[in-house]
């Protein structure tokens, strides 16, 4: 006795949002100019000062 069954298989492609991986970098390289920001000013003035 055989059994026929039906079976739906689903393919889902795995889409990048470039849109989400430009806001990221966006969001990175901010912090990454705020870091040297204050890196820059520890540097000048306070480091500065004591030399």
């Amino acid at each position: 006795m055989t059994q026929n069954k039906n079976v739906e298989v689903e393919r889902k492609e795995k889409r990048s949002d470039s849109s989400k991986v430009g806001v990221a970098a966006i969001k990175y390289i901010t912090y990454l100019i705020i870091f040297f920001g204050i890196l820059w000013f520890l540097i000048n003035y306070v480091f500065g000062q004591l030399l």
